[in-house]
């Protein structure tokens, strides 16, 4: 029993380190349309935008509410501890030429009353609901906004990390290559055919490759720190991009065009100059007059003694009340108040009305830049490749005829020194390629479709 006791614990520990590393080598795979879906759900920029639409929504009920009836109750009840004294002429009581102090009314009153109200004309409030909901549409588009941002961001973060990836890949050829150089060149060495010097140099670029190696490895880790923040992962979660850097975003050629009403920013823009208008309106409407019903029903009850107050009789009467009301107000002279603000909200306007004709060029120019950044990448990307593919030829060459002892090492280093610029020569023009697909992408309205679903 002891021992079957030992091996049950055993097995159960067993289990446990077993789970523990399960649970560390989890790996989540993820594509540039996923991680911009996660940033888009999980941004507090975007999360802060959906509470202010959210906030807009209840002050267009708010301003809504100004245009429905209003239904109160009030009720009291007083204990007079000494009833108020008046002064009446004598006249009045059969007694001329005298005053005489009288106590007036009841040592307990209650009332209870039910008033209703309900605007019938109001420009105003009329104007301030059609405000609210421009103003709903404006936090509508902030989310939007929001939203192309981060995606922006993450899929240009995105982009950096692939290009990093295919950076370690050459790097890591690179040492597989320098490795077998070292190799040959030792035993070229130790056959007495060849110079040590050779085999230092060797040396040397291979202890620059490590370093460059390790300098990419922690580029790419912070990298993938960078967006397991931005998607709100586990930092210790292991992350893998899916998608390759050569991998093309837009689905189409783009062409020039003129035409950008739907950019989010001429949108937010035409909105906020809506938004103006019904603003001035607003105040002008202050000098129209405003209509409006009211209606009430109380009953008072009046007792001198308070035994007897909820019993009903002839003394013990409740007396009702009722009324209703059409109340007109219009304003004369406010000391000019309304007029400076109405001056004020033209020039709002103006200044909306100029930044959205600003915003119209800059975006204009923006996208022509974006174009020619577009295609001049694209075709330096294909003469950079074509050029690493030739740089790659021309290594093999030098290093066969080295070994064969047809070459020296300084013209096989200076073709491996050609081999690294035109890497880094391409994987520059491959990022700066991905870069221009992106802003293509963010202004034409396209960067939406990595996060809607």
């Amino acid at each position: 029993m002891y021992m079957k006791g030992k091996i049950i614990l055993l097995t159960m520990m067993l289990l446990g380190i077993q789970s523990g590393f399960a649970q560390e080598s989890k790996t989540t795979e993820l594509s540039l349309q996923q991680c911009v879906q996660m940033a888009v759900e999980k941004n507090i920029n975007v999360k802060t935008a959906r509470i202010d639409k959210e906030k807009s929504q209840y002050k267009k009920e708010e301003s809504r509410a100004a245009l429905l009836p209003k239904v109160n109750f009030s009720g009291g009840f007083t204990d007079n501890l000494a009833l108020p004294t008046t002064v009446l002429p004598g006249e009045f009581l059969g007694q001329p030429g005298k005053t005489i102090a009288v106590q007036m009314g009841s040592q307990y009153n209650a009332n209870a009353a039910l008033s209703i109200s309900q605007i019938l004309y109001n420009q105003t409030a009329l104007t301030a609901l059609k405000l609210t909901k421009k103003s709903e549409e404006l936090s509508s588009m902030s989310v939007e906004k929001a939203s192309e941002e981060i995606a922006f961001e993450v899929a240009r973060l995105y982009a950096l990390g692939q290009t990093t990836s295919e950076q370690l890949k050459l790097i890591n050829q690179n040492i597989k290559r320098t490795e077998r150089l070292r190799d040959i060149t030792k035993i070229i060495v130790e056959n007495g055919v060849g110079k040590q010097v050779d085999l230092d140099r060797v040396n040397v670029n291979l202890e620059n490759l490590y370093t460059q190696l390790n300098n990419t490895q922690t580029a790419r880790e912070q990298q993938l720190y960078m967006i397991k923040y931005m998607l709100d992962l586990p930092l210790e979660e292991n992350v893998v991009l899916t998608d390759t850097a050569t991998m093309p975003l837009l689905t189409s050629e783009p062409i020039l065009q003129s035409d950008f009403s739907n950019h989010v920013n001429i949108r937010l823009l035409e909105s906020q100059k809506e938004l103006n208008m019904l603003n001035k309106k607003l105040i002008n409407n202050g000098y129209l007059p405003t209509v409006s019903f009211s209606g009430q029903m109380a009953y008072q009850g009046l007792r001198k003694d308070f035994s007897t107050y909820f019993k009903s009789g002839e003394v013990n009467k409740w007396y009702p009340m009722s009324n209703i009301a059409i109340n007109v107000s219009m304003p004369v002279f406010d000391g000019f108040d309304k007029r400076s603000k109405a001056r004020q909200a033209t020039l709002d306007l103006q200044k909306t009305q100029a930044t959205l004709e600003s915003a119209k060029e800059s975006i204009s120019m923006n996208y022509k830049n974006a174009l020619n950044n577009y295609m001049n990448n694209r075709e330096i990307v294909r003469r950079q490749k074509q050029n690493l593919e030739l740089a790659e030829k021309v290594y093999k060459e030098t290093s066969l005829k080295y070994r064969e002892g047809l070459a020296g090492m300084s013209s096989l280093l200076q073709d491996e020194m050609s081999l690294s610029s035109a890497q880094g020569g391409y994987l520059t023009a491959l990022y700066n390629f991905k870069e221009a697909e992106l802003k293509i992408m963010s202004i034409n309205g396209d960067i939406r479709k990595l996060f809607e679903k």
